[in-house]
């Protein structure tokens, strides 16, 4: 398996910025940090999508989310919707880290994204991110008709704690009387906080995301070890993911999360749960998000736009 070029050309440029690791800096420096690469990273947000900021009731205050909606729907149009949640180690990540993903996942889909700008660690410790992300997704379901999504087609999605979040807010759904969802896109995601795969070894440190920062994250989000056998957590680890919504699960060859990720595809094929697992080999952790730098990026949002398209509009027809 050879590393992509791109990918190469990426751990030289940061290996020459010589930058401090996340996990030797606080927590907001490391926001601060993370947020000031993504703007060459992915670029400015396309052409052909109207956006709408508020703020919902949440569990520990008012929660920001960001709706997006092709410009080409008409306004009083009914859309199917994808509930997005952003990486970033519960610790950093916002709205503004993966808005053009969700732009472009709208656009190409033909549907409505609503990105959850959930609590961070250490401020909010668990389980204060999954419940925002419940309450996003309880709060998309009833007020569906006055945003303009159809509540009968819903998918969850994220990206790798955003993948986690997503993962454990489908069992949720599913335990918990719904909303019924339709597709679950998990990308690169935390499935175990407990074990610690051979990925973890093999990718250890040198290829972006390394073992001791997501030891770091694990430490912010989840201090309380015993918690992180709990489900929500953990999804690798729920007593069943027997009767879940369809996943697309993708994954990064060079990522210490990568076998645990092909664990949660393999172990919802296992119980009944259809589930694609797609493996670009030459990428790192985080690949998608990275537009500007990385074909990679580029053909993943597309496959993650077909599916959602696939299993939301076509699928529905």
């Amino acid at each position: 398996m050879a590393l992509d070029p791109e990918s190469q050309r990426l751990l030289d440029l940061a290996a020459a910025a010589n930058r401090p690791a996340w996990n030797k800096l606080s927590p907001q420096a490391a926001r601060e940090q993370y947020l000031s690469l993504r703007p060459p990273a992915q670029g400015p947000r396309p052409a052909g999508v109207t956006v709408i900021d508020r703020t919902i009731p949440g569990p520990g205050g008012a929660i920001p989310i960001r709706l997006y909606r092709p410009a080409a729907a008409a306004a009083d149009a009914t859309l199917p919707a994808l509930l997005f949640a952003h990486g970033g180690g519960w610790v950093f990540g916002n709205l503004e880290s993966h808005d053009v993903l969700c732009a472009q996942l709208a656009i190409d889909a033909g549907i409505a994204v609503c990105a959850v700008d959930y609590r961070l660690a250490p401020e909010a410790r668990f389980p204060g991110a999954f419940d925002d992300v419940v309450t996003g997704l309880q709060w998309v379901a009833a007020n569906a008709a006055s945003i303009g999504i159809d509540a009968t087609r819903l998918a969850v999605g994220g990206d790798s704690a955003g993948g986690n979040l997503a993962a454990s807010v489908a069992i949720w759904a599913r335990d918990n009387g719904g909303p019924r969802l339709r597709l679950q896109i998990l990308a690169y995601p935390v499935t175990d906080a407990v074990a610690r795969t051979e990925s973890y070894r093999r990718f250890y440190d040198g290829f972006g995301l390394n073992a001791e920062t997501m030891e770091w994250f694990f430490d912010h989000y989840t201090p309380d070890k015993a918690s992180r056998g709990d489900w929500r957590v953990s999804p690798l680890r729920a007593a069943s993911l027997a009767g879940l919504p369809p996943a697309l699960v993708i994954t990064a060859g060079y990522d210490p999360l990568r076998d645990e990720g092909r664990a949660y595809a393999w172990r919802l094929q296992q119980e009944g749960t259809l589930a694609d697992l797609v493996e670009f080999g030459g990428m790192l952790h985080g690949f998608l998000s990275a537009p500007m730098l990385l074909h990679g990026a580029r053909r993943g949002a597309a496959i993650c736009a077909a599916a959602l398209r696939e299993a939301l509009v076509l699928r529905a027809q």
